[in-house]
């Protein structure tokens, strides 16, 4: 994590699991949650410019490129995963922050940070010898604005 960077706020457990290995990747072997206030992930949300160009957008590719290079929020769509990794037909929002957008994260949004990691190789032990269960899953809300 750093200040000087974009930082990347990834909702779906499952992608997250997906991209760490269930925290087995090198350098990933830590998993937190991270709990925000709504207003502020309503803010990011709000802010967010797609990361790629969309012709069905309002916009020109010009109009698009410029919003792009001037917001601190960057939203993509990456394929949500199963618990195997696979690809199961939605996409999971990503939302990267950056500038003052990553101060108001830590400084004013964040309410809670926990370490899942036992919980996450709990699973990932379930999942290898056979007796996982959907219910080990953290409840996941649709978003609704």
């Amino acid at each position: 994590f750093s200040l000087t960077r974009m930082t990347w706020i990834k909702p779906s457990f499952l992608w997250m699991m997906y991209r760490s290995g269930w925290a087995s990747k090198q350098g990933q072997e830590r998993i937190l949650a991270i709990d925000l206030k709504r207003e502020g992930f309503d803010e990011i949300v709000r802010n967010a410019v797609l990361s790629s160009f969309r012709e069905v957008s309002d916009l020109s590719k010009e109009e698009w490129k410029e919003k792009l290079e001037n917001s601190e929020v960057r939203c993509q769509w990456d394929p949500d995963r199963d618990i195997y990794g696979n690809p199961i037909g939605r996409r999971a929002i990503q939302l990267g922050i950056k500038g003052e957008t990553v101060k108001k994260y830590i400084n004013d949004w964040i309410v809670n940070i926990t370490d899942i990691t036992d919980k996450v190789i709990e699973m990932r032990n379930s999942i290898q010898n056979g007796t996982f269960s959907e219910v080990m899953l953290p409840e996941e809300k649709k978003y609704i604005i």
